[in-house]
């Protein structure tokens, strides 16, 4: 049986690159802009407060688990929200070397991260208050909002980082069919 390979249009414009040679004046033609880093960074922690947010709400379908069980993971979440708070804040900071994407991106990310944080700041207080209460109405739906809402945006931050690859790559792919038509 005969195997056959299919060159993708990136590797073969790469291989193109590669023969005709990139000018120096292209060299850093592709690299990410640091608003770019910042949303990929937020992305990964946007990740990690899903991950936790999720933890949290499968703990609403076990009783049996202490309060403090819950209080860990939420402190664990409690954190992985400050680091993503600092990092959105320098986003933020950085609106006037942003693409106009990337500012939409911060616009939108903004009431997500604070209503994770005020839901996050309420389940501390109930836990606080209500160590022996915790399958209660009210801590439940905390705890399942932020499951959702956390996993809004992490999928949210993804698609704009996505964005910003994919335009990367076609401005990379552009400058190669351009140079290799000269």
């Amino acid at each position: 049986m005969k195997k056959h390979y299919m060159i993708g249009v990136t590797t073969f414009a790469c291989l193109l690159a590669a023969i005709a040679g990139v000018p120096p004046s292209l060299k850093g033609a592709g690299e990410e802009s640091p608003v770019s880093k910042l949303l990929a960074e937020a992305k990964t922690q946007a990740y990690a407060i899903s991950v936790d947010a999720s933890q949290l709400e499968s703990y609403t379908r076990e009783p049996t688990l202490s309060w403090e069980t819950h209080a860990d993971e939420i402190s664990l979440m409690k954190d992985d929200i400050n680091r993503t708070a600092k990092t959105i804040e320098k986003l933020n900071a950085s609106r006037s070397e942003a693409a106009p994407w990337q500012v939409a991106a911060i616009d939108r990310i903004i009431p997500f991260m604070q209503e994770i944080a005020g839901n996050t700041t309420s389940a501390i207080e109930y836990i606080n208050k209500y160590q022996s209460r915790l399958t209660m109405k009210e801590y439940t739906d905390y705890l399942e909002s932020n499951s959702d809402l956390s996993s809004n945006l992490a999928g949210l931050i993804a698609h704009y980082v996505d964005y910003g690859n994919a335009k990367n790559r076609y401005g990379n792919l552009k400058r190669t069919i351009e140079l290799s038509a000269k």
